[in-house]
């Protein structure tokens, strides 16, 4: 650059005015320190003064793109020499007009003089305010974006449309050393300056009063967001926490779900009827217990007034001081009020097994999570692993949900009109040492019941888990050892199961159960091949006698204890109304299960209809028979069905050795369905979706039960077992109903054994499924 021609304009002390106006940069836009000696500036090229729209519009060379700044640096200036050194280095280095942030490639510097420190201590100034330069612009830049995505959500303020798009081009161009720095809508602000130069929006009219307007008005909607966004905060917290406060007195249990009445469309109950009510209306000594309504996780119809009242020492809690017995389950039987004449008509019943007598099998979702380390096989288990908090909430929410006023209104479509109830000892009492929930089942008990009783329908009282173990099966509550009138606490808790009848024959004498209360079990499936036969026909005796002392005019039901019809002849038969309850399953032993499907509904048709036909017959037999469970699965493939943790004996991976309770005696290790493996017995089409069954199987399944229906009406009639299961449809009639492999109702079917039975290995129905 020349030194001897400098426009007459350009005088000395103009330059200085000007340079203490403007922002430090250097040729590369980066700052410099200003001195504070009045220094010369270095020449520039004289030439026209042209408008800013001009200088935008043309891209000139780098040398006249630049304008020299001297720099003082200790005592000494840089000369024109070393000025257009560094606008060379500074091209070479990728800082010109029109760079980005990207990062210039580093070359080799030129040669420097070696002794001039000042001018190296001058380059590592330099190049450090580079670094902090870039850095500011990074942060700007950002800065930019976030206003951008701010625009977009306000939109256009007040008829001012900002254009960051047009800003974000103007910024790849960048005036080194003019009074300008174009970087977009934001003032540019040295923090180490006094002085402020302001960035010009584009069309050059210095600091923009419409951006002044602009950016208040955005701060102005920001702040009224931000007020309008705590104002509703505020607001939902009025709302919640008093909310929180009232649910979290309902449910001091730990739990949460459905109720007003569970209902299928939510998990929770609403628990309506406490609206309106205190619990500190409780008195304290009830407060936080069972009789407590307020600890309830469902109180859906129920009488959530409270009370204390007892009637053999169990509650009257949530029941309501009337009833109707005026109902009738369908046109075919007589009303509650009415006499029904057993032996004469037709029992037409359903369990509502794994309610509230828990079986893995129905409902496998209870034990599934657990491995095969954690042991967790049965109730006992189950609620010793939980602990007695979550074995409440857990156990709780399962009562509520799994049956449902809906479950008697559409046991009563399909024809049903005696409804079995399996329970447990712990509805009643728990004793020492005992992990399971006590009481909370009583109360859906009596909630059952009084279901059943708007419906029409009659009640089988089971007695299904006694103290100690009636059998060692896991649904009696504990898998393992039999320790009802068996072992050192055997007469114990003979004892105890007695005490229980009596409290509960008393409850149920009084006159709201004398009509819907007509069978009254003892105890299900005492194991009997394992028991001594004659204990328990004395305890048998003598538990008749204490429900018939407390004035319980029902049938009294007895299970047949696994000896077989034939072997009760002459047994108890003088006690009256004592009815024999027999279970049929053609799958728990390996000379019914290998039967083919011709042969097991001919087996249904001549064995179990002679069977009851003498029992019947009290010189054959015991007398009043009634089949208390059956169901048409014609395999022992569902999951759990036979213990957790062990396989069927239909595919021969029935493994009871290492089970309590079991022994080599129980395992089946070969498979024994009809065709004895070859070709191979598998459970996979049992256990299939029953949308996948093929015609053939849901003809022989839907006849199978028609059989069955007609030979256990050879006697007082019979319970399916059960009314549902989580996920085993042969086990279920709810879904067998949705399936077609059972009647729809129970009266209406279309096969009896006085007909021919196909056969179905020939329609092409395999045998080894």
């Amino acid at each position: 650059m020349p030194s001897s021609s400098q426009s007459p304009r350009d005088s000395p002390a103009r330059r200085q005015r000007r340079r203490r106006t403007h922002q430090r940069v250097d040729s590369n836009g980066e700052y410099l320190p200003r001195s504070r000696d009045d220094v010369p500036p270095s020449p520039t090229k004289t030439r026209p003064r042209r408008s800013d729209g001009e200088r935008r519009s043309s891209r000139r060379p780098p040398s006249e793109n630049t304008r020299s700044t001297t720099t003082g640096i200790g005592s000494g200036t840089l000369s024109v020499g070393q000025l257009a050194q560094l606008d060379k280095l500074n091209q070479k280095l990728g800082w010109g007009e029109g760079s980005e942030d990207v990062a210039p490639q580093r070359r080799p510097e030129p040669a420097r003089r070696r002794d001039d420190d000042t001018y190296d201590r001058d380059l590592e100034e330099r190049e450090r305010r580079r670094q902090e330069h870039r850095e500011r612009k990074r942060r700007r830049r950002e800065q930019e974006e976030r206003a951008a995505a701010l625009d977009a959500e306000l939109g256009e303020t007040d008829g001012l449309v900002y254009d960051r798009r047009k800003d974000r081009k103007s910024e790849k161009r960048r005036v080194v050393s003019g009074q300008r720095l174009e970087r977009g809508s934001e003032a540019y602000h040295d923090e180490k300056e006094t002085d402020r130069d302001d960035v010009r929006l584009r069309g050059g009219a210095g600091r923009s009063s419409e951006y002044d307007y602009d950016e208040a008005q955005r701060k102005k909607k920001r702040r009224k967001k931000m007020i309008i966004a705590v104002a509703i905060v505020v607001l939902l917290l009025a709302i919640i926490i008093p909310v929180g406060v009232v649910v979290s007195q309902h449910k001091s249990s730990g739990s949460s779900r459905g109720g007003g009445g569970s209902n299928s469309t939510t998990s929770q109950p609403s628990n309506n009827n406490l609206k309106g009510m205190s619990e500190n209306e409780i008195p304290k000594q009830y407060q936080g217990t069972y009789l407590d309504p307020f600890t309830w996780y469902d109180t859906g119809d129920f009488n959530v007034t409270f009370t204390d009242q007892m009637v053999g020492g169990l509650s009257l809690m949530g029941l309501n001081d009337t009833w109707d017995d005026s109902k009738q389950a369908n046109p075919s039987v007589p009303a509650l009020n009415k006499e029904w004449t057993y032996g004469t008509q037709q029992v037409h019943g359903v369990n509502l097994g794994g309610w509230l007598s828990i079986e893995p099998y129905m409902t496998p979702s209870l034990f599934s999570g657990y491995s095969s380390h954690d042991n967790v096989i049965d109730e006992w288990t189950l609620t010793s692993t939980l602990g007695p908090t979550k074995a409440k909430s857990t156990l709780e929410q399962h009562y509520s949900s799994f049956v449902t006023e809906q479950t008697f209104i559409d046991i009563q479509a399909a024809g049903f009109d005696h409804v079995r109830i399996p329970f447990s000892y712990w509805a009643v009492v728990t004793y020492d040492g005992d992990p399971y929930v006590p009481n909370i089942s009583w109360r859906y008990l009596l909630r059952g019941i009084e279901w059943a009783r708007k419906y029409g329908i009659r009640i089988n009282l089971d007695l299904h888990g006694a103290p100690g173990s009636q059998n060692g099966w896991n649904h009696s509550g504990r898998q393992g050892a039999i320790g009802w009138l068996n072992g050192t606490d055997g007469t114990t808790n003979g004892d105890r199961t007695i005490s229980i009848h009596n409290q509960l024959s008393t409850f149920f004498t009084q006159p709201r159960y004398q009509n819907i209360v007509a069978m009254y079990g003892l105890v299900n499936e005492p194991r009997m091949v394992e028991l001594d036969t004659s204990t328990v026909l004395d305890w048998t005796t003598n538990a008749v006698a204490a429900i018939r002392k407390n004035n319980y005019k029902g049938i009294i039901v007895f299970g047949d204890g696994f000896m077989g019809l034939d072997n009760w002849q002459g047994k108890l038969q003088n006690i009256p109304n004592l009815l024999l309850d027999v279970h049929q399953y053609v799958i728990f032993n390996v000379q019914q299960i290998t039967l083919n499907h011709h042969d097991k509904i001919q087996f249904a048709c001549d064995g179990w209809t002679q069977q009851a036909l003498r029992s019947m017959n009290t010189a054959t037999g015991f007398g009043p028979t009634l089949c208390g469970e059956w169901s048409q699965a014609d395999t022992d493939c569902a999951q759990y069905l036979n213990n957790v943790g062990v396989g069927s004996r239909w595919e021969g991976t029935l493994n009871m050795i290492d089970t309590p309770g079991g022994s080599s005696n129980g395992s089946v290790l070969t498979p024994t369905c009809p065709t004895h493996n070859n070709p191979q017995c598998s459970c996979a089409d049992a256990n299939a979706d029953p949308s996948t069954y093929s015609a053939e199987y849901k003809q022989w399944l839907l006849m199978f039960a028609e059989a069955q229906m007609h030979s256990f009406e050879q006697g007082w009639g019979w319970f399916y077992w059960t009314w549902q299961t989580e996920t085993a449809t042969q086990w279920s009639y709810r879904d067998g109903i949705a399936a077609g492999i059972v009647p729809g109702n129970v009266r209406n079917r279309t096969f009896d054994c006085s007909q021919g039975i196909p056969d179905f290995g020939g329609l092409g129905l395999p045998e080894f499924y």
